[in-house]
């Protein structure tokens, strides 16, 4: 039986994997994210990426690619649990760490069919914003789709986090 931790890859391997499935005629879906405090809107979403392709691999942000853009106190929970955390569900194939500010350099590296982004990529009057994600273009010159799939509503770590401080 594959644990967790088995799961959990460089990039490198990543990359051999994706290569291997693709000639094996696999269907690979990629996403990313911080996955902090995981709630059920991750579950819903990481659920939904696995069935669109027979493998799911998934991004997680580094902690210091998290503190970049979600400030000091963030992450709650080091990138280590967080990849096993996300190795553990039974719909995510692989897991790899990753330090960039965006996931150009790795989908860079490996292949992909399908590109999966949180609805939290949509404009405010509620459009699929794709022309707005950094890596639509590297996506489309591959020929690998990106799809938006719904938020859950009040499901955020955010949300938990505020939550918690709340707390008598």
């Amino acid at each position: 039986m594959m644990t967790a931790r088995d799961k959990i890859k460089t990039i490198d391997e990543i990359a051999r994997i994706t290569r291997e499935a693709h000639a094996a005629g696999k269907k690979i879906v990629t996403t990313n994210g911080t996955f902090d405090l995981i709630h059920v809107g991750h579950i819903r979403n990481l659920e939904e990426a696995r069935a669109m392709g027979d493998l799911l691999i998934v991004g997680v942000n580094s902690d210091a690619s998290v503190r970049n853009y979600k400030g000091p106190t963030r992450p709650i929970l080091g990138e280590a649990d967080r990849a096993e955390i996300i190795a553990g569900l039974e719909s995510v194939s692989h897991v790899f760490i990753f330090d960039e500010p965006d996931p150009r350099p790795w989908l860079e590296k490996i292949h992909t069919d399908i590109h999966v982004k949180g609805g939290d990529w949509k404009n405010a009057d509620k459009s699929r914003a794709i022309s707005t994600i950094v890596e639509a273009p590297l996506l489309e010159s591959k020929g690998a789709k990106l799809v938006l799939v719904d938020l859950v509503p009040g499901k955020s770590t955010t949300s938990i986090i505020e939550k918690i401080r709340q707390l008598p």
